[in-house]
């Protein structure tokens, strides 16, 4: 039987109508066991079905199309929407007290309510149930023996039950307070994210045991007051205020302390904390306590605005006993636009990197500090830049911090200073001919070393204004092209001292250069091994001209050599930067093929073959080098296959035509036949320099461990998954390992352990030493040393266990 109420009831209808209805199943509802009663909220509230024309009073909600259900409804939807109720028996008054028993069911906007017997008073919305309750409010389930609660307040509280949030955080507890819709209290409770296995006692692997949890839905926190966190039993940490995340919202507080164990620093734990002081603004307090060193205070602020951001990063350490000295580093990345749309082009904007630490053994003794501070160069400048109508403007200075080794000591660059101005045009029309593109850039710099360099270091301070115009045309079709290209070098010189090799300290040169570029496409159908494929060879010649300008005597603040690779051979440069143009008079010859998977577009298989051919000796030379007198360069020979996407083989080899032999191989491997399953090899060799084997791996050990475990909804219900993983770098002259990573990752479904045995080398002769054992827990934390970055860092292609995170949806647990 069904009865709906289909107009809010006047005080005289009301009194009509108080008279008790008995709902008794007809033999037709005893068949379908059912009745359900609607009744509709709030003493001026329209039912749900009103028609359009009705007044503002009575106005209902209106259904619209929209591409996924609503996740939350406004919060005064209950003063509107109806209450659902179904049972086998209903009973009540109008505007009473309704009792619905033998399988009781109510609804109301995002609540679901199953009893063995629910009461529900529509005047005051207080609503009690008993005998197998389950609530689910917005994707939160609660089950127990009894519980009320009042619809309109979302007040009310439930005796001894079991409780299943959307994030997958579950436990028990003897009393749960629902303070309103968003907050609740959880008294002398338990919660973790493992599953509940049905029909057996629940102990999971790990969980916490509190007092009493808030639970706030508003900020997705939860917090727990004199809270243990035990593992297996075990209690591993006790605070009187634990918090944890209930989704991957920021929230501000304890993160979970990470644990290490080195050679260098002994027993190190830190403990960071975090204060998400506005939703663009945050900061993170990092001090770590190393029982052989000391304190180390550290510190990140980041911020954002519309038009500026930055980030710091510090770190102090009083008193380090390793060097016996304070130590400390401070990273600054800011970026401003300081005027947008500046004079009609591009905003005017300001870019600041400052990267500063104390001493030279700073990279080596804080391995794990910030990136950008263990490097052994480091930066430090600022600029402003401009754009506009293809022009291009900057200004700006950089200085560097170089960080020396006495057994590996390095060469610093210059500090600079100064402004440019570059410019480029595409497809202009010269000559009557279009399709020209035009370049150009130019700069005035200030070289110079800090006083600090080495006294072995050339200190020559000067400046140098530069001019760089390059003009070229592509003609070209599906089968050919042609790149001819002209460029001009201008550069003048004025140092604070006399140059090396001349009598004055003003210096300047011209140079120009001829190059053409050009290439052929041959393609044809083919098979291999049963598969069809398109097969092409492409031939190419690079030819340049440059003359002999003699540059012994000008200043080098920024030449080098480049390495050796094919953009290198088909350059017109044989040095980069600006200070040296080589005098190459020389033909690049190359030959290519390829196979294409047609269907897809996919390349399976190239191999390649250059050669470089000097067609006069190459004088112009770095400072303290040799002409290049043999005419036939090295030959680079490279091949690529991936003949199947789960694999692939690369190699590249420097041949020395001359003595007949490779100066330098490479050839490198990699299998990925799967999620988190990753195989890779290199071997590399120079001659006379390193012959090194580079080992990398990520892999399931179902075989010797365990087996694959069950999942539903993201848990793992059956056995966990070992997985192996690690880099392996071996200097085999030597028979030495340089850096080494290895160790095992446990997976359970609702918690990672982690183990990895590291060794760094710091320099030739010593190398930190590190085990790192850390403990996962879905939806909590890790604690632990940070074993997971240094696996990201390290492994090539290395994936994360928890890569795949999916939002969770209150429609996933509608009851």
């Amino acid at each position: 039987m069904n009865t709906a109420h289909d107009a809010p009831q006047t005080p005289a209808r009301r009194h009509r109508a108080a008279r008790s209805l008995q709902l008794q199943p007809t033999p037709m509802t005893h068949a379908v066991r059912a009745a359900l009663a609607v009744i509709a909220l709030g003493a001026g509230a329209a039912p749900v079905w009103a028609q359009s024309g009705t007044t503002a009073d009575t106005a209902g909600i209106r259904l619209k199309s929209g591409a996924s259900l609503e996740q939350q409804l406004p919060p005064n939807a209950n003063k509107v929407l109806p209450v659902f109720v179904q049972g086998n028996n209903v009973q009540g008054e109008l505007d009473g007290v309704t009792v619905i028993e033998g399988g009781a069911e109510l609804r109301q906007n995002g609540t679901v309510l199953k009893a063995d017997r629910i009461e529900h008073n529509r005047g005051t919305s207080d609503t009690k149930a008993s005998g197998n309750v389950l609530l689910n409010r917005q994707g939160d389930r609660f089950t127990g023996p009894e519980m009320q609660l009042n619809l309109d307040s979302s007040k009310g509280f439930f005796d001894k039950p079991q409780y299943e949030l959307l994030n997958q955080g579950k436990g028990d507890a003897s009393r749960i307070n629902f303070v309103d819709r968003q907050h609740s209290v959880v008294e002398d409770g338990r919660y973790s994210t493992c599953p509940r296995v049905p029909g057996q006692d629940w102990m999971p692997a790990w969980l916490v045991r509190a007092a009493s949890i808030d639970i706030d839905r508003a900020e997705d926190v939860g917090t727990a007051h004199w809270g243990v966190l035990e593992f297996q039993g075990v209690p591993i940490l006790t605070a009187p205020y634990l918090s944890f995340p209930l989704s991957d919202k920021r929230k501000s507080g304890a993160l979970a302390p990470t644990i290490g164990l080195s050679t260098q620093d002994g027993f190190e734990l830190t403990t960071p904390y975090y204060f998400n002081l506005a939703p663009n603004y945050d900061a993170t307090f990092i001090p770590t306590i190393m029982t052989k060193r000391g304190v180390d205070l550290g510190g990140e602020f980041r911020y954002m605005q519309p038009t500026h951001s930055g980030e710091l990063k510090v770190g102090y350490m009083p008193s380090d006993k390793l060097r016996d000295r304070d130590r400390w580093a401070y990273a600054l990345g800011y970026n401003q636009s300081l005027i947008q749309g500046f004079a009609g082009g591009s905003d005017l904007g300001l870019s600041v990197g400052l990267n500063r630490v104390g001493d030279s053994n700073y990279w080596r003794d804080f391995p794990r500090s910030v990136t950008s501070l263990t490097s052994r160069l480091l930066s430090s400048g600022a600029g402003l830049s401009w754009s506009h109508s293809g022009w291009n403007f900057n200004a700006g200075a950089n200085r560097w911090q170089t960080l020396q080794d006495v057994d590996s000591v390095i060469t610093p660059p210059y500090d600079q200073s100064g402004f440019g101005a570059s410019f480029a045009r595409e497809n202009m029309t010269w000559l009557g001919v279009p399709g020209w593109d035009l370049g150009f850039e130019s700069s005035v710099t200030r070289f110079q070393r800090s006083a600090l360099a080495s006294a072995k270091l050339d200190k020559s301070a000067g400046n140098r204004a530069l001019v760089v115009a390059d003009l070229s045309r592509r003609w070209q079709t599906p089968g050919w092209y042609v790149q001819p290209r002209a460029r001009l070098n201008l550069a003048q010189y004025r140092t604070d001292s006399a140059i090396a090799g001349g009598p004055t300290v003003t210096a300047s040169r011209s140079i120009p250069t001829l190059s053409v570029d050009s290439g052929l496409v041959f393609e044809r159908d083919t098979s291999w091994f049963g598969r069809d494929y398109v097969q092409t060879l492409e031939p190419r010649a690079f030819a340049t001209w440059t003359p002999y300008r003699d540059q012994s005597a000008l200043p080098n603040y920024d030449a080098g050599a480049p390495d050796f690779s094919l953009a290198s051979l088909f350059s017109e440069n044989a040095f980069t930067g600006y200070d040296r143009v080589s005098d190459t008079r020389a033909v690049t010859l190359g030959l290519s093929s390829r196979l294409i998977n047609p269907a897809t577009g996919a390349e399976v298989v190239r191999v390649g073959v250059a050669q470089r051919a000097l067609l006069a000796d190459q004088k112009v030379t770095l400072p303290g080098g040799t002409a290049v007198t043999d005419r036939m360069g090295d030959m680079l020979l490279s091949a690529r296959v991936q003949w199947d996407p789960l694999w692939s083989i690369d190699s590249n080899v420097q041949y020395n035509v001359k003595s007949k032999e490779s100066s330098r191989t490479t050839i490198g491997g990699r299998y990925t036949p799967g999620p988190y399953k990753v195989l890779s090899a290199a071997y590399r060799i120079q001659k006379g320099v390193s012959e090194q084997l580079d080992l990398g791996w990520q892999w399931p050990l179902a075989a010797v461990f365990g087996s694959t475990p069950a999942y539903q909804r993201g848990q793992a219900l059956g056995p966990g998954r070992w997985y192996s993983v690690g880099r392996l770098n071996y200097n085999l002259p030597d028979r030495k390992v340089i850096d080494l990573i290895a160790g095992f990752e446990y997976d359970a479904g609702c918690w990672i352990g982690r183990i990895v045995a590291e060794q760094l080398a710091v320099n030739t002769s010593n190398a930190n030493k590190r085990i790192l054992f850390q403990l996962e827990l879905n939806g909590f934390g890790r604690l632990g040393a940070s074993s997971l970055r240094s696996l990201q860092s390290h492994v090539p292609k290395y994936q994360y266990l928890r890569e795949e995170v999916v939002k969770p949806n209150r429609f996933q647990q509608y009851d």
